[in-house]
């Protein structure tokens, strides 16, 4: 692993996190009132600023994740996030608040979300404490995994910019924000920004892949890392547009793949890498994290990413 500089963080990842509840193997979807049997049930550690902190510690990054957890429930998501080689001492408990569920339900065909976001929500207000401001500037860099207030998010990034440190952020699907001009204002101070197509294609009004980005950086988007799934991805990179083939696999379970592409990229740009390499290994950890139930027990080893370039140099 490159030691980047004197921070005790190579990263520290900012967001929701939930336990993932993934029952699989239904034979059909219920009606109301029928009931149902899974064949399969899963437990693991999701949300964005989870899967990317474990993949970025599966590739040799110091990480840590800032984020609010249940005080009675989250011991399970603080173990599983430490046997990922993730630091949870920036984890805080929320003592009136549960910590964040999702259950996913899946068919052959599809599949469907039940989300409670418990004690994600008081992650605004430890984001506003001066010490939390602090501690975020340890890091190298930070990732936000979640829409913030545009004011907020602006001057957290002032904050880490003036460190001398870098910003990126998936927002995900959140309609309003991404349409908000206002929220705009504050993505276009980071060093990277990671929306998919569908996301990009809201801001945008466009539907080809090439125009979303020009637009983007005609409104003056530094960098995007656009998420393609099966096509690859594309990205608008210092004023150049930058195209990546997939890496094939034969998929098991989508969920979390686009967060496990943030983390090969943002390990690529720590490590000074070229877009189209930075790009090459978001899609290769995208990829390989598929080819198992959850978002992390896939992902690869930074041996497995340094047989990938070997094969290909």
């Amino acid at each position: 692993m490159i030691k980047l500089d004197s921070s005790p963080f190579d990263v520290i990842t900012v967001g929701d996190v939930f336990l993932d509840i993934v029952m699989t193997g239904f034979p059909a979807w219920p009606q109301p009132g029928e009931e149902a049997f899974a064949q399969d049930l899963f437990h693991e550690a999701g949300g964005g600023a989870a899967i990317t902190a474990c993949g970025l510690a599966r590739l040799g990054a110091r990480v840590g994740t800032l984020a609010m957890v249940g005080q009675s429930d989250g011991q399970w998501l603080i173990e599983r996030l430490e046997q990922c080689g993730v630091s949870t001492s920036l984890i805080h408990r929320d003592a009136n608040q549960a910590t964040g569920t999702t259950v996913s339900v899946s068919t052959a065909q599809d599949r469907s979300f039940f989300t409670y976001n418990g004690a994600n929500t008081s992650l605004i207000g430890l984001l506003g404490e001066p010490a939390t401001r602090e501690q975020l500037c340890q890091a190298s860099h930070v990732h936000f995994a979640c829409p913030l207030p545009p004011d907020l998010l602006s001057g957290l990034t002032d904050l880490i910019h003036a460190a001398n440190h870098t910003v990126s952020i998936d927002v995900g699907w959140h309609p309003d924000w991404l349409t908000n001009k206002a929220c705009w204002k504050a993505l276009k101070k980071m060093d990277l920004f990671f929306p998919n197509e569908r996301e990009a294609e809201l801001m945008t009004g466009e539907r080809d892949p090439e125009a979303m980005l020009q637009k983007l950086g005609a409104a003056g988007f530094r960098r995007v890392a656009l998420k393609l799934g099966e096509a690859g991805s594309l990205a608008w990179w210092d004023e150049k547009l930058v195209y990546c083939p997939p890496y094939p696999v034969s998929p098991v379970d989508t969920t979390g793949a686009g967060d496990c592409f943030n983390a090969g990229v943002i390990r690529g740009w720590l490590d000074h890498q070229p877009p189209l390499r930075c790009l090459r290994l978001g899609n290769f950890c995208g990829a390989i994290s598929t080819t198992e139930l959850g978002g992390i027990s896939a992902f690869p080893t930074r041996s497995q990413c340094n047989e990938l370039w070997a094969r290909e140099t």
